[in-house]
């Protein structure tokens, strides 16, 4: 069974998951263990550097939309970074593409994630 490999660094506003690897359905179950571990709160802000995943299917895809909607849900939010042209393909054709703000860069992610860089009304 293919393992990722899993990072995180939390920054003041924003924590920041950098995943290594093929995202699918033999390893899950460990990338939902270890957001459950180094998520600070369910309303977190949270980027996923995805710049070293060269594939992604729909269990990867589901574990991140799951996140997003828990963290939305509560206030947070969850951005990509450095989405790999097979993944950015799956974002593409499942319209995810309209709820997962993509940036090229982990950088522009955490600017544009971090809630004081958000205007107020």
């Amino acid at each position: 069974m293919p393992s990722l490999t899993l990072a995180h660094q939390h920054l003041p506003e924003v924590t920041v998951i950098v995943v290594t690897g093929e995202m699918d359905a033999t390893n899950r179950a460990q990338l939902e263990g270890y957001l459950r571990e180094v998520r600070r709160s369910p309303a977190e802000t949270l980027v996923f550097d995805l710049a070293r995943v060269p594939f992604m299917d729909s269990s990867g895809l589901h574990v991140l939309l799951v996140c997003a909607t828990e963290c939305l849900r509560r206030g947070g939010a969850v951005h990509l970074a450095g989405v790999q042209p097979l993944p950015s393909r799956l974002f593409e054709i499942t319209g995810v593409v309209a709820h997962l703000p993509m940036h090229d860069t982990v950088e522009q992610a955490v600017a544009a994630a971090a809630p004081s860089s958000q205007p107020s009304h």
